[in-house]
């Protein structure tokens, strides 16, 4: 009776710590006498002692900040790099069959992949083309882990760091482009006003009176600031010649009141 009684309990004992609990975010891969037997599903699961074994995997999306890393450019420019990988298990199986530590393992594929992605490139495709190399790392990474069961869904270039030389030559060619459009700018602007005067020169030319009435206004300018004393001399024959131009004498007359004033 005692011996029933203790084989029910042991019986118990081992149900109970043969039954295991996958999440709905993990899947475990079963093992039985040592040799895969199938990936177990999210729920309650029973796994006999001894002769059968499992391990859980975290099917979740998981980011791998991969450390600054030393790198010369195509040009043979000292850079350091760091990036994040976003990357999830889409094969519980492979990941713990084919590869020993699949986190350290992308680690390292990282590093590498980041140092010789690098050296394919210019420091100015570096610094301005760095989503179109992050695109490329990624590739070159879920191409690599495919067979562990691991998708990459994306790498980011976090951070370039430069040498402070060439931070300086990068800060002076960057002045240097900003002159040269300054002086493009000042260059176009001292065309369209070369045009400007040489189309009011030729207006001014092939009217009557246009450049008296000109001088006039420029006078009139000048002297109506009470600071300023201004002496000139108009000849008989000159005013004889506004009368060439509407209303030309009229302006004179005005002109000598205000300079009077």
């Amino acid at each position: 009776m005692w011996l029933l009684v203790i084989l029910i309990i042991i019986a118990v004992i081992v149900i109970l710590k043969s039954i295991v609990q996958i999440d709905e975010y993990e899947r475990g891969v079963k093992f039985y006498q040592g040799k895969f037997s199938k990936v177990l599903e999210p729920g309650w699961r029973i796994i006999l002692p001894i002769v059968e074994s499992y391990k859980k995997v975290d099917i979740r999306t998981k980011v791998v900040d991969v450390p600054e890393q030393d790198a010369i450019t195509k040009d043979n420019v000292s850079v350091r790099i760091n990036a994040v990988i976003y990357y999830k298990i889409f094969d519980a199986s492979k990941a713990i069959l084919e590869v020993e530590n699949f986190y350290y393992a992308v680690s390292q594929l990282a590093q590498t992949t980041m140092r010789n992605a690098v050296g394919s490139v210019s420091l100015d495709e570096l610094l301005s083309e760095r989503e179109k190399l992050s695109t490329s790392i990624c590739k070159i990474i879920d191409e690599a882990t495919d067979p562990w069961g691991i998708k990459v869904e994306n790498v980011e270039l976090k951070d370039v760091t430069l040498p402070e030389d060439m931070k300086r030559v990068i800060a002076k060619v960057a002045e240097a482009e900003r002159e040269k459009a300054a002086v493009i700018t000042k260059a176009k602007g001292e065309v369209e006003a070369s045009k400007n005067l040489a189309e009011a020169a030729k207006t001014m030319a092939t009217t009557p009176g246009a450049l008296h009435l000109r001088t006039l206004s420029t006078i009139n300018d000048v002297s109506s600031d009470q600071s300023n004393t201004l002496i000139f001399c108009i000849p008989i024959e000159m005013l004889e010649s506004f009368k060439a131009g509407n209303g030309t004498v009229e302006a004179v007359k005005k002109l000598t009141e205000n300079i009077k004033k």
